[in-house]
């Protein structure tokens, strides 16, 4: 297994960060590529993201500028090591045999078998990836981590006014790597994210949108992880995907209470009966569609209003009738008005829709 620093030499470094480890002078850190990154450890990898990389040699010098600016506002997410940068890492680094196993199509359906969840059989291609070995894991996070300290180091030295083509292609080749081995870690851990999204799944939370997100808390866990603590990535997982999966039922609780509520304010009539059970899925689909028909009615100021108001569609907070003034550029005592006219008209239109087909 290849050395590693102690705890101590090593820091989270945050896109905030203004400084990142970075020589001087780019003549102390030429831009041409290294020699660990022709090793055989590295080769699969150079292969896979070859596609991916932008063609910067076709480039004009004007694009070139634009490119290096957009790349210096990119921050790069990494945990620092101060042995990274020392002559011979790179070597020492990529110098042992990963040894990752095959996907294995049984795990996959085994996978999808556990779940307890009528699923598409698709799904089983996620979970093909076998688990990691302590040692694969901590290779694993040692290289993507090397990789983008590496990339930090040469974007520090970008400069707008004389762009460097050669600097480019090294970074993002550079972080292309570094999500490739992402990429491995992830792949091992899909089983763990089923195996906790699926104790929140109800009428209410869908499987795809529990997995959809777990899979992303999943990403920023593997992006934040320090493997150098002393645990397994497992037992930082597992908590940050089953927060994560809380949050997002929270989240449609309050959306649905949100709807709920607007469409008591617009006088849809919904019988106790009605409230005591719970809606089903279909039904909660039809009001909302039926919903965003007559919102569809409302002019364009009407429209972001209620939508702000009633925190729907892309809102997450309930906007104030003066941060709406601000943003239209009309009065406090306007936005008042405006709501009003476009409520009348909702409550108008609501009068035409016939609950009843919703009952089916």
């Amino acid at each position: 297994m290849p050395k590693t620093v102690p705890t101590s030499a090593r820091r989270p470094v945050s896109p905030s960060e203004a400084k990142s480890p970075a020589p001087k002078r780019a003549s102390d850190f030429p831009a041409r590529r290294p020699g660990w990154m022709n090793s055989d450890e590295l080769a699969e990898a150079v292969a896979e993201v070859a596609s991916d990389l932008v063609d910067y040699q076709s480039m004009s010098d004007a694009e070139l500028r634009i490119a290096t600016k957009r790349r210096l506002k990119a921050e790069i997410d990494f945990i620092a090591n101060d042995n990274f940068t020392k002559p011979g890492c790179g070597q020492e680094v990529f110098g042992e045999s990963l040894e990752l196993a095959p996907r294995q199509t049984s795990l996959g359906i085994a996978a999808i078998r556990k779940s307890g969840i009528d699923l598409p059989v698709h799904l089983s291609r996620l979970c093909e990836a076998p688990l990691l070995k302590p040692d694969q894991e901590r290779m694993l996070f040692q290289r993507m981590n090397f990789l983008l300290q590496h990339a930090s180091m040469h974007r520090a030295l970008l400069n707008p006014d004389r762009p460097s083509r050669r600097r480019l292609e090294l970074i993002d080749e550079m972080i292309r790597l570094a999500e490739w081995h992402r990429d491995r870690i992830v792949e091992a851990n899909l089983r763990l994210v089923f195996s906790i999204v699926k104790k929140f799944v109800n009428t209410n939370n869908g499987f795809d949108e529990l997995l959809s997100d777990g899979i992303v808390a999943l990403i920023r866990a593997v992006e934040k992880f320090d493997f150098d603590r002393g645990f397994r990535f497992s037992t930082y997982a597992t908590q940050v995907v089953r927060r994560n999966s809380y949050r997002t039922v929270v989240v449609n609780q309050e959306e649905r209470q949100k709807v709920a509520g607007g469409i008591q304010d617009m006088d849809i009539d919904i019988s106790d009966d009605e409230r005591t059970s719970a809606i089903s899925e279909k039904r909660w689909h039809e009001l909302r569609s039926r919903l965003a028909v007559m919102l569809n009615d409302l002019d364009r100021r009407e429209k972001l209003i209620i939508r702000a108001r009633f925190s729907l569609g892309s809102h997450r907070k309930v906007r104030t009738l003066q941060s709406l003034a601000d943003r239209l550029g009309v009065s406090k005592e306007r936005v008042r008005q405006l709501e009003r006219r476009a409520m009348d008209k909702l409550r108008a239109m609501a009068g035409d829709v016939k609950l009843a087909d919703l009952e089916a």
